[in-house]
């Protein structure tokens, strides 16, 4: 592995050079300072946190126009942006003039981290992989947790990596916590790989017939306020 240097469903943006339009021009300080300083850009801008994951796959934070450009040489022709549609943000007005200058298309394609995985995304995710030009790049806001999972599911899924190396995308490196709400993602994993181990079952059979959402959050919660009790208030050993 190399390191380099909510809306309803995925929609794409059409490349697009033409210049922002003069009404754009009045608030674009206005949405870079939100970019910058609302949406913690001037972090992303001293570490990114890139990563090429396969030879034709990148996951990162969210891009600044700075990143998107740097993509475009690097040859990426599609960013999947996990965040989601926001028309109120900086940094994604940015993101998409930088697609739009550079012939980048753009995804957009929400996923939550702090909850459990959506069986419909998980579909949705394969069939946005089956038709997007390569090489892509990923990202959430911190290139943490949400694109760490859909990492994982790219890896598993499209790629054919065993489901031990695919979870290694959940990782204290990339900035991810398992010790936190975001360990539901880990959890997601590890419930697979265990039902998998005692019956053999492919991940999207396992994901129609076995997985249930709503009870597997249940059961992660409970187990997760438990530990929050037994560690931080009660200081067990």
């Amino acid at each position: 592995m190399q390191q380099d240097g909510s809306s309803t469903g995925p929609t794409a943006i059409v490349p697009d050079a033409a210049p922002a339009a003069p009404a754009e021009r009045g608030s674009l300080l206005g949405r870079y300072l939100n970019m910058l300083f609302k949406d913690h850009a001037f972090i992303r801008m001293v570490y990114k946190n890139m990563f090429q994951i396969s030879p034709r796959m990148y996951r990162s934070s969210q891009p600044t126009p700075a990143h998107v450009a740097q993509a475009a040489r690097l040859g990426i022709k599609t960013i999947i942006n996990l965040r989601g549609r926001r028309d109120d943000c900086g940094s994604y007005f940015y993101e998409k003039r930088a697609c739009e200058r550079h012939g980048i298309t753009l995804v957009d394609f929400p996923v939550n981290s702090r909850d459990a995985p959506k069986k419909e995304k998980l579909i949705e995710a394969r069939e946005i992989w089956n038709r997007i030009e390569y090489p892509a790049l990923m990202h959430c806001k911190a290139g943490s947790d949400r694109v760490g999972f859909m990492s994982a599911l790219y890896m598993f899924v499209h790629e054919g990596a065993p489901v031990e190396q695919a979870m290694k995308q959940l990782h204290w490196r990339y900035g991810h916590l398992r010790h936190a709400k975001t360990g539901i993602l880990d959890a997601f994993w590890e419930s697979y790989r265990d039902y998998n181990a005692k019956t053999p079952t492919d991940f999207y059979t396992w994901l129609d017939t076995v997985y249930e959402p709503v009870s597997f959050k249940a059961s992660f919660m409970a187990g997760w306020w438990a530990s929050l009790l037994m560690d931080r208030l009660l200081k067990r050993e």
